[in-house]
């Protein structure tokens, strides 16, 4: 599955951020989630709402967005 499939972006939500599946909560915050240091079983448990593939429809999302990113050159 495609996150273009989970990854919804409405401008009257949370502030145009994308979002997984319409809900109110955003990409970055998993990602936050994940960088901080909770494994995806505590993120699952703690958000039970939330599914594996929610998961890596974020990490999809946020590796689609840094690819189309320019380099800074030093």
């Amino acid at each position: 599955m495609e996150f273009k499939q989970i990854i919804t972006i409405e401008p009257g939500k949370r502030g145009g951020k994308p979002c997984i599946r319409g809900m109110r909560i955003t990409v970055y915050d998993v990602l936050e989630y994940l960088a901080s240091g909770m494994t995806e079983e505590e993120i699952l448990r703690d958000f039970p709402y939330l599914t594996h593939e929610d998961i890596l429809a974020s990490l999809g999302f946020a590796a689609a967005r840094e690819r189309l990113m320019t380099a800074v050159q030093p």
